[in-house]
């Protein structure tokens, strides 16, 4: 963002303040990062209540003053709320609705939907939340066109994220809208997360955390294909390397990734492949050859299974982000939940 005032991100904390939502708004947008100049957002900390904030668990939380910081922002974000069912005071509605007349940027993380619905910021419009409240939200609220399988849902000023973790990805997605890819990545390497995501909430599985030991004989297999995406492998090289008969490698790498071999592959060239697109100008056909894809239309295929659109308007859409480009409501819905490859 060169030759502009940096902007004002200003993160909403309140008594029973959500501390990991919050925490997400604070790594991505509160921290100094002179790598990437001195145009980096600027960050403030607007009460809702009056005194000292008590966060969950008890952690106490110091804001730079009330909402009318709010009528200052570039972007709001709403890390959280108490209850799916908790009241929205009416001075933080009236805030959130100036903001929105103004075309301020105001961003939800998990049941942080429910403050922006309250405030009919979502009405009409598509909108995520968690999946545990993703029924409710439509229950109290019928005019959103709730997503509940995807992890976030940008809708021009107005911006949601699904479950905690989320968060992460629709920030990083607000960077890359200001700042470009090469901005994003560079935070996601320091939160030491991947800068794109695959998949949604339609993918959430309940499978217990893999011992260390599990983890450690897989490493360096999955090491190993990381930096041969672009050859073939078959499941029974894959079980060698490992060290493991077939039938064990099948159920031991489930139980580390929650995916097939197939599918974690699938996803690690995908991922591969969008970041060529964005840093490169490697035509699409050498890009699906680098990436395993063996040509232009498998590549294609996958990115439109996965992503709804080509490699190129992919490439169009990513790479030149440099400024905060207006972008038409409802044009984006991003990381929907894929088809299960095997």
């Amino acid at each position: 963002m060169p030759n502009a005032t940096p902007p004002l991100v200003v993160a909403l904390a309140y008594d029973g303040l959500c501390t990991f939502e919050f925490g997400v708004a604070v790594e991505v947008f509160g921290l100094s990062r002179p790598e990437l100049g001195p145009d980096w957002y600027r960050f403030a900390v607007a009460a809702l209540d009056a005194g000292p904030l008590r966060a969950v668990g008890g952690i106490r939380v110091e804001a730079d003053g009330g909402l009318d910081l709010l009528d200052q922002a570039d972007i709001i974000i709403i890390p959280g709320w108490r209850g799916a069912r908790e009241p929205v005071p009416g001075d933080l509605i009236a805030a959130l609705c100036r903001a929105d007349k103004r075309g301020t940027r105001i961003l939800s993380i998990c049941s942080g939907a429910f403050v922006l619905a309250a405030a009919g910021l979502l009405n009409g419009r598509r909108a995520t939340t968690h999946w545990r409240y993703a029924a409710t939200l439509g229950e109290l609220y019928p005019d959103i066109r709730v997503m509940p399988d995807v992890l976030y849902v940008d809708e021009g000023n107005i911006l949601t994220s699904a479950g905690s973790a989320a968060g992460i990805d629709l920030c990083l997605h607000l960077v890359r809208r200001d700042f470009g890819p090469e901005a994003a990545n560079s935070v996601a390497r320091r939160l030491v997360v991947q800068p794109h995501r695959e998949g949604g909430q339609a993918q959430f599985i309940e499978t217990p955390v893999p011992t260390a030991r599990e983890g450690a004989r897989l490493a360096p297999l999955l090491d190993h294909l990381r930096e041969r995406l672009s050859e073939e492998h078959s499941l029974s090289g894959m079980a060698s390397r490992a060290g493991m008969s077939l039938r064990t490698f099948l159920r031991r790498f489930q139980s580390l990734t929650g995916t097939t071999p197939g599918d974690w592959l699938l996803t690690e060239r995908l991922s591969r492949a969008r970041d060529l697109l964005e840093t490169s100008s490697l035509p699409v056909e050498e890009v699906a050859t680098l990436t395993g894809f063996g040509s232009a239309a498998t590549l294609r295929h996958h990115f439109r299974r996965r992503l709804g659109l080509s490699p190129a308007n992919y490439r169009e859409r990513f790479r030149h982000m440099a400024g905060p480009a207006p972008m038409k409501k409802g044009a984006v819905i991003t990381d929907r939940a894929p088809p299960h490859d095997l």
